[in-house]
């Protein structure tokens, strides 16, 4: 006759029920995954398997086969850190408080851009590999569609610029400078 020993909580297995709910949690990511458009997906660093899983789902058009594509990325999930992939879905649908964060220090520098030209230069020292006449182009035509009233494709070609020169936190950096440090001085 086997014996059993309780070591407390931490010697038990999960439970076959838990186990189901993890599993369940992973296809749902797995889902959400599929929802998003080929270029996304290529852009969040997938693994090659999954990412493969999750664009032939999209291409099947049977019940039955993508209920079981599913399923198989499920499975796949089961080897994956699913963390960094909720973040970036989280990232996506806008729930997530870095992002956020992020976009908000994305808009203030764009409006201190816009207001005083000290800003610009500090942006420039910050980041030597920015092209500094396309910089000073951009806040040029911002600010003379803020005198003028008109619409703010100045603004978002500068705040897109930005995207692209500030990295958000956790994601590689586009350049070796971080740029959480100016928002201290604020």
């Amino acid at each position: 006759m086997p014996e059993y020993h309780n070591d407390g909580a931490d010697a038990l297995p999960a439970s076959k029920s838990q186990r189901k709910r993890d599993m369940d949690a992973l296809q749902d990511i797995g889902r959400a995954l599929t929802e998003l458009p080929a270029a996304k997906l290529k852009k969040m660093n997938l693994d090659d398997g999954l990412l493969a899983a999750v664009l032939d789902f999209q291409r099947i058009t049977a019940n039955g086969a993508k209920r079981r594509q599913l399923q198989y990325i499920g499975k796949l999930m089961r080897d994956i850190d699913p963390q960094p992939i909720e973040q970036q879905l989280a990232a996506l649908r806008g729930d997530s408080s870095a992002h956020t964060r992020w976009l908000h220090l994305l808009e203030r520098w764009r409006e201190r851009l816009v207001e005083d030209d000290s800003h610009v230069q500090q942006l420039i020292n910050d980041f030597p590999q920015l092209d500094v006449q396309q910089l000073r182009t951009m806040v040029r035509n911002a600010r003379k569609e803020r005198e003028e009233n008109k619409p703010p494709k100045a603004n978002r070609q500068l705040f897109q610029l930005l995207k692209e020169l500030i990295p958000e936190q956790g994601k590689p950096a586009a350049s070796g400078t971080d740029e959480q440090d100016d928002t201290q001085d604020e």
